[in-house]
Order: C-alpha cells, then sequence, then structure tokens
C-alpha cells in the first residue's frame, strides 16, 4: 500500500512538471492562436476580443492557472484547428478509437511473442530456433509505415479482405470498427511481438544457464518442466517492465499507423493540433501521454512485485 501511494505521489508531481514544461513551451512558440482562428480578414477588435475570450492577453501564470483549472473541471477550452469545438469533446470522441487499437495490438502481441519465445527457448540451437531469431531481426527492421503499408497492399489491394481507407465509426457499427482494426493492429503488434519474443528468449537463455537451473536438472526435472517450473518465472520479470514501455507507447496512439489506415485517434489529432499550431489542443493531449506512460511504468512495477514479492521496486 506504502508502494502504490508512493507511485501516486509521483504521478501527481510527473504530470504538474509536464504541464508547466508543456504549457510553458508552447507558449514560446511563435505564432497567435487568436489570428489563426479568426483567418487573415480578422480585424484588430475581433482579434482583441477573442485574445480576451481565449485569456491570451492575461500574463502566463494567470493563464497557466486558468488552464490547469479548466483541466480539473472538464473545461479545457476550444480548438483553434476545427473552428472553435470543444476540445474535451473532441478528445473523448477519439479516446474509444485509440484505446480499442491498443487493445487489440497488445492482445495480438502477447498472443504471439510468449508461445513463440517459449517455443525457441524449448527448441535451442535447432534450425526452428533459428528460423525464429531471423524472422523477428526481419520484423524489426520494417519501419512502421512500411509494414502498415504491405498490410494494406496484400491484405486490402490484392486479398480485399477489407477495403483501404474505408474506416469505419464505432457508433455506427461497432463490429465493422473492430474488424478494421484488425490490420492496423497487426502492424503495430508484428514488430513489438517481435522485440519481446528476442527480449524473453534472451531472458529464459539467461536463467536457463543459472545454478538454480542446473540443480533442477541434476533432480531429474526434463527441460519443459525446468523452463515452465523455474525459470519462466525469473525470466518474466524483466520482460513486464518492457511490456510496460511498449504499452505505454501504443495506449499514447500510433501516430504512423493511424495516419496510414486514416484511423482518426489521438495520433492523428496530435499532430493535427502541432502542425496547425492548435496550443490548448496540444497541450491537452501531452499531458495525457505523460499520464499513460506513468501509470503504464507503475503498473508494470506492481506487476513485478505481484509476480516475485522478494523485488522491492523503489
Amino acid at each position: 500500500m506504502k508502494f502504490v501511494i508512493k507511485r501516486l505521489l509521483i504521478t501527481l508531481v510527473t504530470l504538474f512538471l509536464v504541464s508547466v514544461i508543456t504549457f510553458g513551451a508552447f507558449h514560446i512558440i511563435p505564432g497567435d492562436p487568436a489570428a489563426v482562428m479568426l483567418g487573415i480578414e480578422a480585424t484588430d477588435g475581433q482579434l482583441a476580443a477573442l485574445r480576451a475570450e481565449m485569456n491570451l492577453d492575461k500574463s502566463l501564470p494567470v493563464q497557466y492557472g486558468l488552464w490547469l483549472k479548466g483541466f480539473f473541471t472538464g473545461n479545457l477550452g476550444n480548438s483553434v484547428r476545427f473552428r472553435g469545438e470543444p476540445i474535451a469533446d473532441m478528445v473523448l470522441e477519439r479516446l474509444p478509437v485509440t484505446f480499442s487499437l491498443a487493445v487489440l495490438s497488445m492482445i495480438f502481441t502477447l498472443l504471439a511473442a510468449v508461445p513463440v519465445a517459449l517455443l525457441a527457448s524449448d527448441k535451442e540451437g535447432s534450425p526452428l530456433d533459428l528460423a525464429i531469431n531471423s524472422a523477428t531481426t526481419i520484423m524489426i527492421s520494417f519501419p512502421g509505415f512500411f509494414l502498415g503499408i504491405l498490410l494494406i497492399w496484400i491484405f486490402g489491394v490484392i486479398l480485399r479482405f477489407f477495403v483501404p481507407g474505408a474506416y469505419v465509426p464505432y457508433r455506427e457499427d461497432f463490429g465493422g470498427f473492430l474488424a478494421y482494426l484488425v490490420f492496423p493492429a497487426l502492424a503495430i503488434a508484428l514488430p513489438n511481438a517481435a522485440v519481446v519474443v528476442k527480449f524473453l528468449r534472451g531472458s529464459i537463455f539467461r536463467q536457463l544457464r543459472s545454478d538454480y537451473v542446473r540443480t533442477a536438472y541434476s533432480k531429474g526435472n526434463s527441460r519443459g518442466r525446468v523452463l515452465y517450473r523455474h525459470a519462466l518465472k525469473n525470466a518474466v520479470i524483466p520482460a513486464v517492465t518492457l511490456i510496460g514501455m511498449i504499452t505505454a507507447d501504443v495506449f499514447s496512439g500510433s501516430i504512423v499507423i493511424e495516419q496510414v489506415f486514416t484511423i482518426p485517434g489521438i495520433g492523428r489529432l496530435l499532430i493535427a493540433s502541432i502542425t496547425s499550431r492548435d496550443f490548448s489542443m496540444a497541450q491537452v493531449l501531452v499531458v495525457y501521454i505523460a499520464f499513460v506512460v506513468v501509470l503504464a511504468n507503475t503498473l508494470a512495477d506492481i506487476a513485478i512485485q505481484i509476480i516475485d514479492p522478494r523485488i522491492r521496486v523503489k
């Protein structure tokens, strides 16, 4: 319990520092959000009125205080890029999309990585192990956008399993929405699964060369029993940290894959807000990403302690 409270306090401090740095950084960048929203034909009076409405005429500390208050009350302001639409509504509209894509990709990652890593470890040095090692190396080498385009070409253009670019909103057809997300999720999952396989495979090999494993062999245990009953538990501990980092990256919004498959998630929204100098939107999304990263690493630390109570993560 003490550890959880400590991690929550660290999370709050981290989010506060991220919000301060983000707010300051976006206000240093040249540009006037009011001018962007009204256009080049706006009069000085219109610009002044909109700046006052957006609190841009106040000092930076006051602006930050008002923004922080709005963050906790749910009043995040309006988007510059999307002509005054409420930021909170836009983020909440896209969160289920990114969340669904992230959940599917993590399921595919774990379903592919863990059995393959165990199979390679059980067949150490065999042709199968070498084939798995080569395949994972190739998969890691593929850039995300290339793998996404490759999946679109094979399964969308040639095999016609789906229509490229024909995104289905989850509010209209949830089944069709999930079906469209399968291949984007695979594009995210395959490189991540390859990384996990390499990491977990190497971790298992290190455990199999430990003294306690030799003792287990001396007691007449088979390789399979030693692998699953003894080595795997210790080998998983460092892999959990890696999976936590991958989870944070995936739930933050897969910018490249969302662009390739035209998925309206958090990643595309972040790109749009940055390119259009929509500071209010970008600030909210950066704080959201920071929260996801800190939360994922906290959950990974808690999972490590559950797996092996002897470890005390500070």
